[in-house]
């Protein structure tokens, strides 16, 4: 919090903060992933039926939704910053992603350069996380996990805002994430205003 200047950022770093820094399993851990497959529906993406073996995450036509809440909450904030012709690609067009089982195609689909890879990366993390705590799911755990307090000393803060920054521009955030007042705080496909 000491790093952060920024009201929006306080707020959102807040609201993470107040979330579990555990991962919620049994009956729990189901309801948070058919809620994320909720929100996956709302933003258009197509799921891969129960049971198939999927090769990615994201093949360019449907998500796997056979994996954790957290898991597809990212796949979904990676299609809501990707512009068409990459939401038509293996794992978005940014190469292999760790559950990626088929390294080789989806390493021959990246057309992103590895900067534009990592803004990207670092983009979908955060818009997830918020949507966990936006959703009542444990976001702490995710950010935890994902890496937002290496750098706490030098950069962590500063990374942080300005992440947050280009979500906001990007309007992929409601007033009510941001610590503004506004009657709708639900999480919604094209972010609001």
């Amino acid at each position: 919090m000491v790093g952060l200047d920024d009201p929006s950022s306080r707020a959102v770093f807040l609201r993470i903060r107040a979330t579990s820094p555990d991962r919620a399993s049994g009956a729990e851990a189901e309801r948070h992933r058919r809620v994320a497959l909720s929100l996956a529906r709302a933003f258009g993406m197509a799921t891969h039926p129960e049971g198939m073996a999927c090769l990615y995450n994201w093949d360019g036509a449907a998500l796997n939704g056979a994996t954790e809440a957290y898991v597809v909450l990212h796949e979904i904030a990676h299609f809501a910053l990707a512009p068409p012709e990459r939401r038509r690609l293996i794992d978005f067009g940014l190469g292999p992603g760790p559950d990626t089982i088929d390294r080789d195609a989806a390493t021959s689909a990246a057309v992103l350069s590895p900067l534009a890879r990592d803004r990207d990366e670092a983009a979908a993390s955060l818009l997830g996380i918020i949507w966990e705590a936006q959703l009542g799911q444990p976001a702490l755990a995710s950010f935890l996990d994902q890496n937002w307090l290496e750098g706490l000393d030098r950069s962590a803060a500063s990374h942080f805002t300005a992440v947050l920054h280009t979500l906001q521009q990007r309007r992929l955030l409601s007033r009510q994430v941001l610590g503004r007042s506004c009657k709708d705080s639900a999480v919604r496909p094209r972010g609001a205003v």
